[in-house]
């Protein structure tokens, strides 16, 4: 029987052949996604209740409209949007402590991904904020509405929120580094979401609060929801390994 073929070496003599499966790392960014996919779908089960059960105005509304003062699932929502925010903090981890897949430049030497991670903390930061300070009754906003300082600082908040969200997507998918399937999630989503972003800004500049706004917002979330949840269990289940090389028979 003949011998396996030794991995192949770097100049420097260090092994680049297969990925190792354990190690402080990868338990690291596992433990992150495991905990962000759980707090997305925490957070979005805990707002869709609000919103489903509270007394907004449906569809013709702000998802935010579940969170104003005095509504009796107003701290239902807010929970939800903490935990939104706690899982795009937890993603930003995950993805920056991933391991390197095979043939893969090393992750936190990739200026894309590096962006992508910065970006979920800037939303992450920003989903607090909006779950921190609450809207007014009906979250008015202008052009078309007189608007609070809360008001304004509450859909500041929530808008660049779901912006640095969107962006991370397209930094994850111009990245070298990012694994083929986070890549190909990204791609998918992003594809999605852009549009839906742009028809939404357009919609509440031109039309104002109303069913269009509200039907594409929901949207809009329920596509980051979806990419959050596939892109932490994507992380979770860590670096594809290459297939062991089997030995040759005489």
């Amino acid at each position: 029987m003949a011998e396996p073929p030794a991995p192949d070496q770097t100049s420097a003599g260090r092994t680049t052949g297969t990925v190792g499966a354990t190690g402080p790392g990868i338990v690291g960014s596992r433990g992150a996604a495991i905990g962000a996919a759980v707090c997305v779908l925490t957070g979005t089960a805990a707002v869709v209740l609000a919103v489903v059960a509270g007394p907004g105005p449906g569809l013709t509304g702000y998802v935010s409209e579940a969170g104003v003062a005095g509504s009796g699932y107003a701290w239902t929502y807010r929970i939800g949007v903490f935990a939104l925010g706690a899982a795009l903090l937890l993603l930003a981890t995950a993805l920056r402590d991933q391991p390197p897949g095979q043939g893969q430049p090393p992750v936190r030497g990739d200026g894309a991904l590096r962006a992508a991670v910065a970006l979920l903390v800037a939303g992450g930061l920003a989903t607090a904020l909006s779950g921190a300070v609450t809207c007014s009754a009906g979250c008015p906003l202008p052009p078309f509405e007189t608007a609070t300082v809360a008001d304004l600082v509450h859909g500041a908040a929530s808008v660049a929120a779901t912006a640095a969200v969107v962006f991370a997507m397209i930094a994850i998918v111009l990245s070298g580094a990012a694994a083929s399937r986070l890549r190909r999630t990204a791609t998918i989503t992003a594809a999605v979401a852009l549009p839906l972003a742009g028809a939404v800004g357009l919609a509440m500049l031109l039309v104002g609060r109303g069913s269009l706004v509200g039907v594409l917002e929901r949207l809009l979330l329920m596509v980051a929801a979806v990419w959050g949840v596939v892109t932490a269990l994507i992380l979770a289940a860590g670096p594809q390994l290459p297939r062991k090389p089997y030995a040759s028979r005489r």
